[in-house]
């Protein structure tokens, strides 16, 4: 498992986050234009991809597996296998990581983020996912529970449209991708804001990425974080949070959080991940 960095400042640009990775908030489109999913096939060599689909977060494997592959499939990629790891053994099957040091892309499907870590942390094909990652070699894709596990502290799960509480969501580890984030996905659609701002308060260092459905946030190699889908991705710093009762209060108690600063980016917008500072917006297409 990946250590957890010390908090970063904001004009350090630490060596733990390599990019290409798309943070994906759920639902995104599958049928129409597949904005998102074209983004990750052309980030993954377009024609010439060579995708690995991981549908371990899922329950029905299978069914999911086959829906990604005739989505890439039909966009032309050069080969796709699915890696349908169902326990921890397989995570070292040599097949699979023959699979891995030929391609270019591994995309994460949805399902359920505790079930995606328990069958895949600390693996061998984990781990090499990891390092070609790091290495800048092969895109990522990761969309909703396969959003969820990217930060090395994760929402393994809890409730919504509650005041922010400690009792509201359970925080677990995750694949440690990018450790200076804690990520929350179908984010306004399900009411998860009060979630994340409970996540912020046990890890401030962290910033906080919420992720409506349809919408992506693609993490560049320059430590930029690009905005695409139709719907928004919400940025919360904690890094100048002057007060919270987080300590003191019962597990159902309200908490309180103060200094802390939102941004609500929507397509084309723009973000850095260490400046912790909006920058000039891409040209939108009308």
């Amino acid at each position: 498992m990946l250590q957890l960095e010390s908090q970063t400042s904001k004009t350090q640009m630490p060596q733990s986050t390599q990019t290409a990775i798309l943070v994906i908030g759920g639902a995104e489109d599958k049928i129409h234009g597949r904005e998102i999913l074209q983004t990750f096939f052309y980030r993954s060599g377009a024609e010439d991809a060579v995708l690995a689909i991981v549908p371990s977060a899922s329950r029905e494997p299978v069914l999911m597996g086959e829906r990604y592959h005739r989505i890439f499939q039909d966009m032309g990629a050069k080969e796709i296998e699915v890696l349908d790891i169902r326990d921890r053994d397989q995570g070292s099957d040599p097949n699979y990581l023959n699979f891995i040091e030929r391609c270019t892309g591994v995309f994460l499907t949805g399902g359920d983020q505790l079930r995606l870590c328990g069958l895949l942390a600390e693996t061998p094909v984990m781990e090499r996912i990891s390092d070609r990652v790091r290495a800048k070699e092969i895109a990522l894709a990761g969309t909703s529970a396969g959003a969820a596990v990217m930060g090395y502290h994760t929402i393994g799960g809890g409730g919504s449209g509650e005041s922010p509480n400690r009792s509201l969501v359970d925080m677990t580890f995750g694949l440690g991708m990018i450790p200076e984030i804690v990520v929350d996905q179908h984010f306004h659609n399900r009411n998860r804001m009060a979630r994340l701002l409970s996540a912020l308060a046990m890890h401030p260092d962290l910033l906080g990425i919420g992720i409506d459905e349809d919408t992506c946030a693609i993490f560049e190699q320059d430590g930029t974080i690009q905005v695409m889908g139709s719907g928004t991705v919400n940025i919360i710093d904690a890094s100048e949070l002057s007060h919270t009762n987080q300590p003191e209060v019962r597990a159902n108690d309200p908490l309180s959080l103060h200094g802390l600063r939102l941004h609500v980016l929507c397509h084309g917008d723009r973000y850095h991940l260490y400046k912790r500072q909006v920058l000039d917006s891409l040209a939108r297409e009308p």
